[in-house]
């Protein structure tokens, strides 16, 4: 009798835990807000601890190599007769190739959580699809389709913010596009990822991201361009190639005659 308890007891566990938090539709109020500022800001307030810190610019790849893959929205603009619509100029880089890019993202999700980390504050999240065309007069251009998901919680004052509510935790993500890069030229496709703090379907096993707590490059894939991420944040050395290498990581790339 006390093995059926425990058993039903366990069976009763995995489906208490393994349940998905309840949400509810925010679709149409969230055309009432412009969001973005998720995508562009340059600073992360803690809602928690009041503190504030500096966002890190996207980590990304492309390619079944998992080459390092740059991108940078410099302006989002929500379009005035589409509320769930943006349109974004920006830049990509791969190696030391430039691109400048337009498009647009589209949201077609919004929901809020019946329940958040930090009440009385709401959170909730977004799910929508991309496309952003590179400039076709520059070498190794191409177009990115995909799908993405942002996280955002509505403050005391009742605005969207950038959730980083839960930016210590282990795993922290925000922001997390995935997809495909399409040449011009030759109509090849490759995968194409990336995301703030982590980059989706990225991780263990044969994937670039094997670290735990936070982001970390695989061995195996350090040469296809993570060689100065990797000297400048795995490493707890103050040395001045690590600052060096931090300094680089810093860089404003997307900004010409810097």
């Amino acid at each position: 009798m006390r093995q059926i308890l425990i058993i039903i007891g366990l069976i009763i566990s995995v489906l208490v835990y393994g349940q998905q938090p309840k949400t509810k539709d925010f679709l149409t109020e969230i055309s009432n807000y412009d969001i973005s500022e998720v995508w562009t800001l340059t600073n992360l307030k803690i809602e928690n601890d009041t503190s504030i810190v500096e966002r890190q610019e996207p980590l990304g790849f492309i390619g079944e190599n998992y080459q390092r893959f740059y991108i940078h929205f410099i302006s989002t603009i929500q379009n005035p007769t589409d509320k769930h619509n943006y349109l974004i100029y920006g830049k990509t880089r791969v190696k030391e190739n430039v691109s400048s890019f337009q498009g647009q993202i589209v949201i077609k999700e919004a929901r809020i959580y019946l329940e958040g980390d930090l009440p009385p504050l709401k959170q909730g999240f977004i799910n929508g699809i991309y496309e952003f065309y590179e400039d076709s007069k520059l070498k190794g251009s191409g177009k990115l389709t995909g799908t993405f998901s942002t996280d955002f919680y509505i403050d005391n004052n009742g605005k969207i913010k950038y959730d980083a509510i839960s930016f210590d935790a282990d795993g922290y993500n925000n922001n997390q596009f995935k997809g495909i890069w399409t040449s011009y030229k030759s109509n090849e496709s490759k995968k194409c990822n990336w995301g703030d703090y982590r980059i989706p379907e990225c991780v263990w096993k044969n994937g670039c991201d094997v670290g735990a707590a936070e982001f970390n490059i695989n061995d195996k894939y350090i040469k296809n361009g993570w060689e100065n991420y990797s000297r400048a944040w795995m490493s707890v050395n103050e040395s001045i190639d690590v600052i060096k290498a931090r300094q680089k990581e810093n860089e404003k790339w997307w900004i010409e005659n810097k």
